[in-house]
């Protein structure tokens, strides 16, 4: 983690939060780097049509690599437009080919095929830390598959559960984002080359009507990216609050399981605890402090990431007719930091995953000073099914429940067993013994442990499958 020198303002996102690599996808070269291939493809498919010598074509290749920033930015700030200062500086540096450069084009044939090449490589990389971090969650279910811990409803004690099955709860919502977004990814479509309208007149005018659908089509190899059939001067901004709107799904999900996780973690539980460093300061004033700073900043990134699809919405909703520029300047800082927001939830979540520490004497203390009073719907139906009145077996639990619930509010061991075992009515009808079997929490976990287990399987089978089809 760097940070350059200088008093001017740097966005976190620039240094501190997200991989240097998903940084470089949404650097400034990399995006000047994309115009300029977008930029040769062009003049290679013209060329095809016989309106570009190959000496210009061979003139751009040998310069396509060539970014010089610093002359790109002192023509923008004399003549105000990104795209244009970047396409006079390739131009100058290319005396042959830059005269043909950008011949039909309207800024958004290069900006919104390049957008959308960017779009694919970062979703490629996020896709692979939702790998690792489904992977690591399937590890821990499998772990934890049998072991009872008690169940909260409404933040009150309700009945057993398993950690197993309460981490499954997250890694489902987690593995179905994956398929979604897996799907996205293959549905991601570029403008082409369409023109300022998106009729591609200009282009019918260079090589003819008749020949347009072979010049996308080339164009659409050589980039290695499916077109729209029909666009405005943009593509349809519709795909990215998609994307957006599925980077905030995948946010939500992280976000419970952090919400969580801050939960059980604080002392009166104590049943997780985020992994904390042999060196690593809590507090400044408290010592003794283990705050838990890694789960506090996943909420808090996901607390932006979940604001973001409402400005892509905007961006689709409001631009008016075949198009405004009401998108263009908060596109250029929503696009890379829903990915940066996105990366470094999941790198978080990672490391929390990978260093989460489950206390089983917390989670035993819990259980049994707990879960007893769930067991007695158990004993409840058992009293029905042996005759007794279930309103009347209903209200005798309820009392002897509430007296249990006072005694543990008053720091003592949970009494409700030995207050059932006691009481003459309910012994008359069960007996102790099966009274005891009945208020045996760890036998009251229905599907818990067998569901998790299926649901571990089942991630390590999906992601294994789909990194095979990669592959092939």
């Amino acid at each position: 983690m760097t940070m350059s020198k200088g008093d001017g303002y740097q966005s976190p996102f620039s240094w501190r939060y997200g991989s240097p690599e998903m940084r470089q996808i949404w650097g400034e070269e990399e995006k000047r780097r994309l115009w300029r291939r977008i930029w040769l493809a062009l003049a290679e498919t013209q060329a095809h049509f016989g309106l570009v010598g190959e000496e210009q074509v061979n003139d751009l290749r040998r310069n396509v690599e060539r970014i010089d920033l610093a002359r790109a930015q002192e023509i923008e700030a004399q003549i105000h437009h990104d795209l244009m200062a970047e396409l006079k500086t390739f131009a100058e540096q290319s005396p042959l080919g830059g005269a043909i450069l950008h011949l039909g084009a309207t800024s958004m044939d290069i900006e919104d095929n390049a957008e959308v090449l960017r779009l694919r490589v970062a979703l490629d990389l996020l896709l692979k830390h939702l790998k690792g971090v489904l992977s690591l969650f399937a590890e821990r279910i499998a772990q934890t598959a049998e072991l009872p811990v008690m169940g909260f409803t409404h933040l009150q004690p309700a009945e057993p559960t398993t950690l197993g099955y309460r981490l499954a709860f997250y890694a489902q919502d987690l593995l179905t984002e994956w398929c979604s977004l897996r799907q996205l990814r293959n549905q991601l479509r570029g403008k082409g080359f369409k023109g300022a309208v998106g009729t591609a007149a200009a282009y019918a005018d260079l090589i003819g009507l008749e020949n347009l659908p072979a010049f996308e089509e080339i164009l659409s190899h050589k980039l290695d990216l499916p077109f729209y059939a029909v666009t405005s001067q943009v593509a349809p901004r519709m795909q990215e609050y998609r994307l957006i709107s599925q980077l905030a799904g995948v946010a939500a999900v992280l976000n419970k399981f952090s919400f969580d996780l801050r939960f059980l973690q604080s002392p009166p539980l104590g049943e997780w605890q985020e992994p904390f460093g042999e060196r690593q300061v809590g507090s400044s004033a408290m010592p003794f402090k283990r705050n838990p700073i890694l789960a506090e900043k996943v909420n808090s990134l996901a607390r932006s990431l979940a604001l973001m699809p409402q400005v892509a919405w905007g961006n689709a909703a409001f631009s008016l007719l075949e198009r405004t520029l009401d998108d263009s300047a908060n596109r250029r800082s929503l696009l890379p930091e829903s990915f940066l927001i996105a990366e470094e939830m999941l790198i978080t979540t990672r490391r929390i995953l990978k260093g989460l520490r489950f206390d089983e004497a917390a989670i035993q203390r819990n259980l049994y000073r707990y879960a007893p009073f769930a067991a007695t719907e158990r004993v409840l139906m058992a009293l029905v099914k042996r005759g007794a009145d279930r309103q009347a077996m209903h209200e005798r639990l309820r009392g002897l429940s509430l007296a249990a619930w006072q005694a543990v509010q008053n720091g003592q061991e949970n009494p409700l067993l030995a207050f059932l075992c006691e009481d003459e009515q309910i012994g008359a009808i069960l007996g102790s013994d099966q009274v005891r079997q009945l208020m045996n929490v760890e036998a009251y976990l229905g599907i818990a442990g067998q569901q998790a287990r299926r649901l571990a399987e089942q991630i390590r089978e999906e992601i294994e499958e789909k990194a095979e089809e990669q592959e092939a």
